[in-house]
Formats: structure tokens, sequence, C-alpha cells
């Protein structure tokens, strides 16, 4: 897809605000066509490992034939810096993309279009709220606003929007056959966790059977799974479990917290999360609730006295208040994460700022997913932002 690709380590301050607590390295990648096209910058939440795929390319990037570039987010794979955890900020992220697109300005002489993916789209919509002046156009996607580590929007929102009431109906008969059948279920898990390796922290494996059950409705609706394939409530024992605890939540989301740990560490300290609602299932967990399960479960332990920062949904909220910015916002209907969007009112009189919201979609929502007419809208908007 490009002429040239390039693998860039550039060195970033730790501490934005204190240059004297050290540096690190962070990876990115440029992949090249021509110095006047648009650059399509990536705003990575996680790894950019998939970048080193020589037939990678975006879906902006592949419509607009242009530059594309994708940064790896700090405190995942080669972007680590040896320092504490209360670095892994949005305010810190901000600023080491601010520093990339500063030089790559004097590079490309065109206009930059930021863009990510759900924690990507996060930073996407971080960035833009820091640094207003180094996207000329935004295309966050599937992104949260979340307002604490356990918001509180996305239970109503699964309980009421994520398909329909017959739907919702299945998945929860289908959690209560899972739990009613504990016993069968426990080796199972036991079983599965041993040969796969998985450790659980402070977590006995009824707890964990617990959780897999609660997460399973938030996971099935994320990922657009079809409602028609599941398994009826009198399907053996092994189809239940494979579906519930394995398939769409999963045994291992709850264990070795390595590769993802950042992720949680993040959420814990300025992103935000979401939280359980146990009470329709509340006579069959053996929890007595799920309340600060992402700081029980899922935090190192020398990050688990972090305390929630509510400044950054706060400073984006303000941005896009008191803003119009060239951005648009890629959603799915049914995607439990679309509960913490943007308030539609924000959009109200602004003339730049659109929502684009997949009927039925999922976390996989895309300009690609969206409605013909929607599609063309994104692109003609695009195309005029771009002259």
């Amino acid at each position: 897809h490009f002429k040239e690709k390039y693998k860039v380590v550039i060195t970033q301050l730790i501490d934005p605000k204190k240059p004297e607590v050290g540096t690190f390295t962070q990876r990115f990648f440029v992949m090249h066509n021509d110095y006047n096209l648009p650059v399509v910058f990536v705003t990575e939440g996680y790894t950019a490992n998939y970048a080193e795929n020589e037939n990678y390319i975006d879906e902006i990037s592949k419509k607009l034939g242009c530059n594309l570039v994708v940064v790896e987010h700090r405190y995942f794979a080669e972007s680590v810096p040896d320092a504490s955890w209360k670095y892994m900020t949005g305010f810190n992220a901000a600023n080491d993309l601010h520093k990339i697109n500063q030089s790559l300005r004097g590079i490309y002489n065109s206009k930059f279009i930021t863009t990510g993916i759900s924690k990507g789209g996060q930073t996407t919509l971080l960035y833009k709220t820091y640094f207003p002046n180094d996207a000329d156009i935004s295309v966050p996607y599937v992104d949260p606003i979340c307002f604490g580590v356990e918001d509180g929007r996305h239970e109503p929102y699964l309980a009421n929007v994520c398909g329909t009431k017959d739907m919702r109906d299945v998945l929860l008969s289908l959690q209560k056959e899972v739990l009613s059948r504990r016993d069968k279920m426990i080796p199972m898990l036991e079983k599965y966790a041993n040969s796969a390796k998985l450790v659980f922290r402070d977590m006995d494996l009824d707890a964990v059977l617990d959780y897999c059950v609660l997460e399973y409705p938030f996971a099935f609706w994320q990922w657009g799974n079809d409602i028609a394939k599941l398994p009826s409530t009198d399907a053996s024992d092994e189809d239940l479990f494979i579906e519930v605890v394995l398939k769409s939540g999963g045994a291992d989301y709850f264990a070795n917290m390595g590769d993802t740990a950042p992720f949680f560490v993040q959420a814990a300290q300025d992103l935000g999360y979401y939280g359980y609602d146990t009470k329709p299932l509340k006579k069959l967990l053996t929890i007595k609730n799920a309340n600060n399960y992402l700081k029980k479960y899922f935090l190192p332990e020398e990050a688990k006295n972090l305390k929630f920062d509510n400044s950054l949904h706060k400073d984006i909220y303000k941005y896009l208040t008191d803003n119009d910015p060239k951005m648009i916002f890629i959603y799915g209907e049914w995607d439990p994460w679309t509960a913490a969007a943007p308030e539609v009112i924000l959009f109200d009189a602004k003339t730049n700022m659109m929502m684009c919201v997949e009927p039925q979609g999922s976390h996989k929502a895309r300009i690609g997913t969206l409605p013909l007419k929607m599609q063309d809208r994104v692109w003609s908007t695009i195309d005029k932002w771009l002259r």
C-alpha cells in the first residue's frame, strides 16, 4: 500500500512537567507515499505490533491513498518507561503524540488526520483536547468518555438498549443456567485454567465463574455476536461452558494481567471503566457484590493505591462544549461502550462536530460498516475539510 515504510524510535520525557524524572524510547511507524498528501496519524491505545505487518493499512489512508503513521502507546510492548505506573496518564500520552506530531510536521507539508479505535479513540480525543492544533481532522472510533472507575452508565445501557428485550432475556437465561450448574462448571473451569496456565489473583474459582457470567452480556454485545447461534438452556454442560465462560467473556480476561496491565492501570487512574449489575443474578452468585473489582483483581500490586483523577473527562467535555472541532465520532448502537459516548446535546448548534451511529452496530463499527448514506456523508465531509 505504501512506497516506503519505517520503524522509528524517539526519546520521550517520562513526565513532560518534570524532565528530571528521565526519558524512555517510544516506537512508531511511518508508512510513506508522498510528502504533500495527508497524514493519517493513528493514536494507538495499546501495542502497535500489528503495524509491522507489510499488508497493514487503515480504512482512512486506504480510501485517501495517503501516508499513515501509527504510534504505540506508552507502557506497551517496545515503549515502556522504567518508571512508576503513576506516569501512565492521558495527559502524558498526549505529550508523547505532540512531540512526534511536531517532528513529522517538519517533514510533511499536508494536513493531519488523527484517528484511533476504542482506547485508541479515547487517545485521539484526549490528544485533541490538550493539543487542538496538532490535528486538522479527528476521527475517533467507539471511544467512551468514562466518568469513573465504575462509570455507572453501562449497566442500564446493557439492560435497556443493547439488543431487544427478547434477546436480552435469552442472555439472562443462559447466565442463570450456567450459574445453576455450578457443580459441573467449576471442575471444567479448573481443568481449563490448568491447561491454559491461567493464574487468578485473589479469586477462587467460584468468584471467577461469577465474574465470567457477569461479563458475558457486555462481551456478547461489544463484539456483535449472533443471538441465533446461541445454545439453548438445555444444552450440554460443555456447550454452555464454552459459550458463556470461554467464548464471549472468557476466563482468560480475568487472569494473567501482564500484557493488559497498563490498560487497567490507566482505566483506574484517569480513563475510567464499567461496572456490573449483580441484582438479576444475586441469588446465584457467590460474591456479595462486584464493587471495586478492577482495583481488586486487575491492578499490579504497586498500582493499587493509585487514585482516580476525574480532570481528564472534565477537560474533554469542556473542550467539546467550548469548541467545534472538525471531528467525526463513530459508534455502534448495541456496543455497551456507546453508553459513555459524548452526550448528544454537545452536538447541538455545532457545524463541524458529527456523530455517526451504526444501527445495531457493535465495537467493530467503522466508516465502512455505516449505512451507505452515512458513509457518503462522512467521506464527503472529510474531502471538504481536506481542501
